[in-house]
């Protein structure tokens, strides 16, 4: 059955509301181990002093901070994501840093609340792929930006470069416990093809996108940390996880960490890869 939008809408507003406290406890893990997504991202956005900036789906923040620190004092970035909790987060995060040229705003990025042409460059981290319309996201991000500025964001690529996310989420739905993710509708790797991601940019308004290839990859120091990381930050994986019966939480866990053994170290570590999609656009 297809998704609702709008019931999707709100299912993905509470998920990432639930998601805040821990994206918030683990986030000096979380911006280390993506640390070349963000190098790329702010390379490629290229803020200068006095622009105004706006990311989209910001979580924690980090990302929109290291474009404040470039647009200076006589700049400004406007700090959005779609789940007040995470404004929240991020209003912490950029308040302990003593920074004064951020705005926190409760934005839908399909909807946005903004004058037309009114930024001069756009940033977004993993979020359009989550979104009940990401063409419609697109729109209003080129909508505004002013001419000529640059659109910069990163979505997954396809499951099987992202062994970190699909083995647990294949490992849910062979244990009935999330259906099938269905063609085309939102999700980590709806955006995952190439060819996709291009349709949609340029259906946003924009001219041919460029896109690259950024890989890296996640560590985890032993069987908790790794679940301890889907349970606090895998959106709607840890919500399915975590609304399991205590006995059947605890064999879905066996049977995740027995199925990502591939990846185990000597030492009882893992390392998975993960890869993502870099996309330029103007």
């Amino acid at each position: 059955m297809a998704i609702e939008p709008e019931a999707y809408r709100q299912q993905s507003l509470e998920t990432w509301g639930d998601m805040a406290a821990g994206w918030e406890s683990r986030r000096e893990w979380l911006m280390q181990i993506t640390a070349p997504v963000n190098d790329w991202l702010v390379q490629n956005a290229d803020p200068q002093p006095g622009q105004t900036l706006l990311e989209i789906a910001a979580g924690t923040g980090d990302l929109g901070f290291r474009l404040a620190e470039r647009v200076g004092e006589a700049g400004r970035v406007i700090s959005t994501d779609f789940a007040p909790e995470m404004v929240d987060v991020a209003r912490r995060n950029g308040n302990a840093r003593g920074l004064a040229n951020v705005e926190y705003r409760a934005l839908d990025a399909e909807r946005l609340d903004l004058e037309d042409e009114s930024v001069d460059g756009v940033v977004c981290r993993w979020g359009y792929m989550l979104m009940a319309d990401p063409a419609a996201a697109l729109k209003q991000s080129r909508r505004v930006l002013r001419s000529g500025g640059p659109l910069c964001f990163a979505v997954w690529r396809t499951p099987d470069v992202n062994p970190w996310a699909a083995v647990p989420a294949v490992t849910l739905v062979q244990r009935g416990h999330m259906p099938p993710p269905e063609p085309g509708a939102p999700g980590m790797f709806a955006m995952g093809d190439g060819n996709r991601t291009v349709e949609l940019v340029r259906a946003g308004g924009f001219d041919e996108p460029k896109l690259e290839e950024i890989t890296f990859a996640f560590k985890y120091s032993d069987d908790d940390d790794f679940w301890d990381a889907i349970v606090r930050l895998a959106g709607p994986l840890a919500r399915a996880i975590n609304a399991l019966p205590e006995q059947e939480r605890r064999d879905t866990r066996a049977a995740i960490i027995d199925n990502i053994a591939p990846f185990r170290n000597d030492d009882g570590s893992f390392t998975m890869p993960a890869s993502t999609w870099g996309v330029v656009a103007r």
